[in-house]
């Protein structure tokens, strides 16, 4: 009797949830992968493997057995039962755990378990991955250097002065360009002519025609005094 008994318990037992799987409540079975399941509330109780998530249509929610947790979620699992879980990291898609992004939303970088709208000082971005990654690492610029013209300090009136500064670190990848570690900017010769030198051309040019200017200036007056005696 007591054998019969528990057959007929386990046949009911049976029965009753087959009809939690096979109610459906609109296009798809509100219940399947239950191992509970209610015409209100949906799934109750997931079976083994499969996350329950709470989802929500304006005022309504019902429970849900999923594979996969959807965008915004991560599946933490527990010995009661496996759940889905929000991510609690802003501007987050998906997450291994709570307080760890893998991927961030469209137009955020994904750096250490965060996002970002622009990678942090020292890192790069990777727009193929929407990673940051480490960048080139400068050092500081050295002091302005002697203002110089073709390798010379003196004879032009304006030159050029430079200053460097040292690559300290590669970037990881080679794709990453480093910043400029030269720049150059206009400068003002300190000696214009120099000792002992030749004066330039231009100089000589100048000198010539004054020279030239003298000469004329002198014939003309001298044509002047012969006129003026002949005159008399």
């Amino acid at each position: 009797l007591k054998f019969r008994t528990k057959i007929i318990f386990k046949m009911i037992l049976k029965c009753d949830l087959s009809s939690y799987f096979a109610a459906s409540y609109g296009p798809n079975p509100i219940c399947k992968g239950c191992l509970s399941c209610s015409k209100d509330n949906g799934c109750i109780r997931c079976q083994h493997k499969l996350f329950f998530f709470l989802r929500r249509e304006g005022m309504r929610q019902y429970g849900e057995c999923l594979h996969s947790c959807p965008s915004g979620y991560y599946g933490l699992r527990t010995p009661d039962m496996n759940r889905c879980s929000r991510c609690r990291i802003e501007n987050c898609d998906s997450c291994f755990s709570r307080d760890f992004c893998t991927k961030c939303k469209t137009g955020f970088y994904s750096h250490r378990g965060r996002c970002f709208r622009g990678c942090p000082p020292g890192f790069a971005a990777l727009e193929e991955l929407m990673e940051c990654v480490e960048g080139c690492e400068v050092g500081q610029w050295s002091e302005w250097g002697t203002c110089s013209r073709n390798n010379k300090t003196c004879g032009f009136k304006w030159g050029l002065e430079t200053r460097t500064r040292h690559i300290v670190k590669k970037p990881a990848k080679d794709t990453i360009q480093c910043p400029t570690i030269a720049e150059s900017r206009r400068c003002k010769m300190a000696v214009r002519h120099c000792p002992g030198g030749r004066r330039t051309t231009k100089t000589k040019d100048k000198k010539k025609k004054k020279k030239n200017l003298m000469e004329r200036a002198q014939k003309q007056h001298s044509i002047f005094l012969a006129t003026d005696k002949t005159s008399q």
